[in-house]
């Protein structure tokens, strides 16, 4: 197979995903970016939706051409007595072709209507970019929340055991005020502690299996090769540290300035939103093609009669036929008014698609940004107050507990406490950044019809007020 271009640049391609997908196997280790990028370039959609659009393309050529004339041949007025061709005059071999001409401009509108549908495939495309970003990152999260919180698990089991152990000895050598039931209350407290590593293993188990739907390679080019799904692996990591992701448009979501009409002006540029713009422009034009149908349809025909010479021997003339033919689109109320009111209707029905599309983006990002809002709300309460206190609980428990001046069961309470407390302000730092991601989808720009004034702007800061001093993403 020759190689030209384009597959030495899907070759090439196939390699550095391999490379990378290697790299990611030997480490056993796939970073945010690395899950989001092998999910964008090896989704099987987008390479369908390509060739979805190369047909509607080729469609569109094909419409604008007129259609194949048509050919006719027969033998007309033969004799049934005797089946000779010179006995009658009117006998003829004859040969015809006819041509039909599309009423009005229909070819051209049909053929723009397809043009304009074309479009929006490549908005299609990035909106689904976008989706998988969106949902990618929010999976990714959670194996890395999962994965932490056994890590935080694992970390003080040693410490539960310890106290256990502490406790059981205490208590076999009658010393201080341990009694049966604190040894016994450590030993559940082990228990349950096991339990909810279990559960946080099952979590990243399923998380993972859930991932790899998106870190399958794809090559289009092999296509039956990439239905070896076995050489993915099945197991592997999230990175150690929690990434950082920021707002796309932070301008917009100030709370100084914010208001629906300006955050409706930012969702114009969503590939979605475009997409039903190009549905829209398409619509107008099946509007104008059922108005060709009061135009009438012509059609033109050329015929050449061959006579066969008379019994006698002498010649006959040769025939020639042309003619026009054309209807006359006379009854014309439940026909074209019908279709074009119909057409009228579909279009203006795809305005609605929009102004609901609109409304359900502005509902998710307001909605969005009041949970965002209280998440960084905690997060400041977690990071100032709980954790430190819930930490000098637990060392205060059991300096009285050492001193013989304290309570087991409330030694146990503090460790667990502190742990929770723990885990809880992680899971509000995933779910900040989880949030983060579902926003930044509501503001992903087209590029394909992208306005200055509706580029994403990329900066370091978060929300206006509120956010502006949190950071959500390493810690």
């Amino acid at each position: 197979m020759k190689l030209n271009s384009s597959n030495l640049t899907s070759l090439s391609t196939a390699l550095i995903l391999g490379l990378s997908v290697f790299s990611a196997q030997a480490e056993k280790v796939v970073s945010l970016e690395q899950a989001i990028t092998l999910a964008q370039q090896n989704d099987p959609w987008l390479h369908g939706s390509r060739l979805k659009q190369s047909a509607v393309e080729n469609r569109s050529i094909a419409s604008g051409t007129l259609p194949d004339p048509k050919v006719s041949l027969g033998i007309m007025n033969l004799p049934t007595d005797t089946w000779d061709l010179d006995q009658e005059g009117m006998t003829q071999l004859k040969v015809g072709v006819s041509q039909m001409f599309p009423r009005g401009d229909s070819l051209e509108i049909k053929q723009d209507q397809l043009q304009i549908e074309s479009t929006k495939f490549p908005l299609l495309r990035e909106d689904r970019k976008a989706k998988l970003k969106s949902q990618v990152s929010q999976l990714w999260l959670d194996a890395y929340l999962a994965q932490k919180t056994i890590k935080l698990i694992e970390d003080d089991w040693s410490l539960f055991e310890q106290m256990a152990e502490v406790a059981k000895a205490s208590y076999s050598n009658v010393v201080g005020k341990t009694r049966q039931q604190d040894v016994i209350r450590a030993q559940l407290e082990i228990v349950q502690l096991d339990d909810r590593l279990t559960s946080q293993k099952q979590k990243l188990e399923t998380t993972i299996a859930r991932l790899n739907e998106w870190l399958h390679i794809y090559d289009a080019d092999r296509l039956n090769e990439s239905f070896n799904f076995d050489a993915q692996p099945l197991e592997f990591s999230v990175s150690k540290e929690l990434p950082s992701i920021q707002l796309n448009n932070p301008t917009v979501l100030k709370a100084s300035n914010y208001s629906r009409n300006l955050l409706a002006q930012a969702l114009a540029n969503h590939p979605a939103i475009l997409a039903i713009d190009v549905k829209r422009k398409a619509s107008e034009k099946g509007v104008e093609l059922a108005k060709q149908q009061y135009e009438p349809q012509w059609g033109v025909n050329a015929s050449y009669a061959y006579r066969d010479n008379m019994p006698s021997g002498d010649s006959r003339a040769d025939l020639f036929s042309v003619g026009v033919t054309f209807d006359l689109p006379l009854f014309t109320e439940n026909r074209q008014d019908k279709q074009v009111a119909a057409s009228i209707a579909d279009s203006e029905a795809i305005k609605t698609e929009k102004l609901l599309l609109t409304k359900q983006m502005i509902s998710a990002v307001e909605k969005e940004l009041r949970q965002l809002k209280r998440l960084s709300d905690r997060q400041s309460i977690y990071q100032k107050q709980l954790l430190k206190q819930t930490h000098d609980q637990a060392e205060a428990s059991l300096t009285a507990y050492t001193n013989d001046d304290g309570d087991f069961a409330e030694v146990v309470r503090a460790r667990i406490a502190e742990l929770n407390a723990r885990i809880a302000a992680l899971k509000i730092d995933v779910d900040a950044l989880k949030t983060v991601a579902r926003i930044n989808y509501f503001f992903s720009y087209s590029q394909t019809n992208s306005n200055a004034e509706h580029k994403p702007m990329h900066t370091s800061h978060r929300m206006n007020q509120h956010l502006s001093n949190q950071q959500f993403g390493e810690k």
